[in-house]
């Protein structure tokens, strides 16, 4: 029933409700433009209005959620928050519905719970995830016939890129938790800056799948969830429509965004120095991979596997050939199609067409595939790129990364004895590898070291033994109290492991006190603690109940989000899809 959503467009939204009333007061009425057989009629009451889940065929979805922001009330108590929009470069920054006046979790409030669980399907690595993931449409309030309520221009398309707890201030000055979201529009310039409500009506229709309703959808959408960045677009091309002056963010915050990546890089050009995790996974999809009787080897995939697992070690890069050599051959043997010969020599050379991968001393390109002589005589040298290696070093991109490429080459190699083989075990468990390497940067602070033959994490044994106390050796997720021979016996468990890649804190944020067996659960990934603090099985995402809590023991949301991250990319205990 309803119409198009054009980007720049100022709708009325407040005095009349009735669909059939196409324009009032001089502006489309926005529930004319999306009026809808299936779905119930929008609301944009809120700063933050999901429409409700329906049940599709085998899954459940949410068909859309539609974010408003309203700057006549910025810096109130109601609204404490300053959203900021530079709608010429694609980026707003929006805050969530905490307040200072709440004393629940900052994640537990309806509008972030909702928003992180968006954020999870927008942060997935496969298309097949992406496409299930939930569309954010982004309203501003506007002022017009000298009211400055009760209309709204419609700003586009959006997903989330990065989501992080903050510490803001209410106007009182006093700080209160809450969540920033950073929002990149797509470039709607295909469909003349429009989206197509009949499309979110399909999402919403019970007896379509999401594939189906995916087939409706704007170009912009279906080609983010093909590749899974979020191209800005063409500045002055309307499809973002026009940037109200009041709403421009300032030189200095508009310099803080991040940039989005190319939609499709594609060589080393478009990989500059602000190659963004979503154009890296992107490019692991799509590699050169030579094939055996119309059927593709491993051999690229587990070169940059290898490659990968040497940038976690903390070993330069790039690698001698001989060294390769011998260890990728290793790995094509233990792990290669039954059958396909060992032939390091093949992707050494020609993962060169990705711009993840450099060779440094090979012979010229234009001489052909190298022999095995050739390379022994040249021993060159290569390795992934510096930029991804230092994108790498953030342990979930590269759990990430391991994931994507087990998906897209390797699903029929089991993953967690690959990784061993690799050094990186530490990637699939939450406590991690005890013989912990350099920390990677980042605002956490390892826990201390101590330096003898080997080095070892220091625990502050104290820490536990107070915060154990304090919860009366009561498991936080079952209230389990284990008596013993002595008393009463509980564990402490990091939520950010120590051990390496997580290089943990050793502070009562980062821990839980847990029963044995559901430290076990938690430390393997079995478990985790939801946005809003309902612990769940990571298999098939069952409840367990609420995360017990003490006034007295504040829990980071940070650590908790790391750990949940963790499970979600754990492919040998998949998690479904959120949506």
């Amino acid at each position: 029933m309803g119409s198009q959503l054009r980007a720049g467009e100022v709708y009325r939204s407040g005095r009349n409700t009735d669909p059939d009333t196409a324009i009032i007061d001089g502006h489309p009425n926005i529930h004319h433009a999306t009026a809808s057989r299936t779905l119930p009629q929008i609301q944009l009451s809120k700063g933050i209005n999901p429409l409700a889940k329906v049940k599709g065929p085998g899954e459940r979805r949410r068909p859309a959620v539609l974010i408003r922001s309203s700057p006549w009330k910025a810096g109130t108590t109601d609204t404490p928050w300053h959203d900021r929009f530079d709608l010429e470069n694609g980026r707003v920054v929006y805050f969530g519905d905490h307040r200072a006046t709440h004393t629940v979790p900052p994640g537990s409030t309806q509008g972030n719970a909702v928003l992180l669980e968006v954020l999870e399907g927008h942060r997935a690595t496969t298309a097949h995830l992406r496409a299930r993931s939930v569309p954010l449409l982004v309203f501003a309030a506007v002022p017009r016939n000298k009211t400055p309520k009760g209309y709204v221009e419609f700003c586009g398309l959006a997903v989330i890129e990065h989501a992080e707890q903050i510490e803001q201030e209410s106007d009182a000055g006093l700080p209160f938790p809450n969540y920033r979201y950073d929002l990149s529009l797509l470039d709607l310039g295909a469909e003349s800056g429009e989206v197509d409500w009949s499309w979110i009506e399909a999402r919403g229709n019970t007896t379509l799948s999401t594939d189906e309703a995916l087939a409706r959808a704007p170009r912009a959408w279906r080609r983010w969830v093909e590749h899974g960045s979020s191209p800005r677009p063409a500045s002055g091309d309307g499809a973002s429509g026009r940037i109200p002056s009041a709403r421009v963010s300032d030189a200095a915050a508009a310099a803080a965004l991040a940039k989005p990546s190319s939609s499709e890089p594609s060589s080393s050009e478009t990989l500059t120095e602000t190659l963004t995790e979503t154009a890296l996974l992107a490019e692991l999809t799509r590699l050169k991979v030579h094939g055996r009787k119309a059927r593709p080897t491993r051999h690229e995939p587990l070169a940059l596997l290898w490659a990968m697992s040497r940038a976690a070690a903390g070993h330069h890069r790039p690698a001698p050939w001989r060294q390769f050599r011998e260890e990728v051959g290793g790995l094509m043997k233990a792990f290669g199609l039954p059958g396909s010969a060992v032939t390091p020599e093949y992707p050494f050379w020609r993962l060169r067409t990705s711009p993840l991968w450099s060779i440094d001393g090979g012979p010229p390109e234009e001489a052909g595939d190298p022999t095995v002589a050739t390379l022994d005589r040249l021993n060159p040298r290569a390795g992934i790129t510096e930029q991804a290696a230092r994108l790498l070093s953030d342990p979930l991109v590269m759990l990430r990364a391991a994931s994507t490429l087990h998906e897209a080459y390797l699903h029929d190699v089991d993953l967690p004895t690959l990784l061993e083989r690799l050094g990186m075990s530490g990637y699939l468990t939450a406590s991690g590898i005890e013989e912990p390497a350099a920390a990677p940067d980042g605002p956490t602070v390892p826990a201390p070291r101590s330096e003898n033959t080997v080095s070892r994490i220091i625990r502050n044994s104290a820490l536990k033994t107070r915060l154990k106390r304090l919860h009366g050796d009561r498991c936080q997720v079952c209230a389990l109290q284990l008596p013993t021979g002595t008393g009463t016996y509980s564990e402490g468990a990091h939520i950010r492991g120590l051990g390496r890649p997580h290089n943990g804190p050793d502070e009562i944020t980062n821990l839980l006190v847990l029963c044995p067996n559901h430290h076990v659960q938690f430390d393997t990934l079995a478990i985790y603690v939801d946005p809003v603090g309902t612990v769940r099985t990571t298999a098939d995402d069952t409840p367990l109940g609420p995360l017990r809590r003490h006034l007295d023991h504040p829990i980071s949301e940070t650590h908790l989000h790391y750990h949940r991250t963790l499970c979600t990319q754990d492919t040998a205990n998949p998690k479904p899809s959120p949506t």
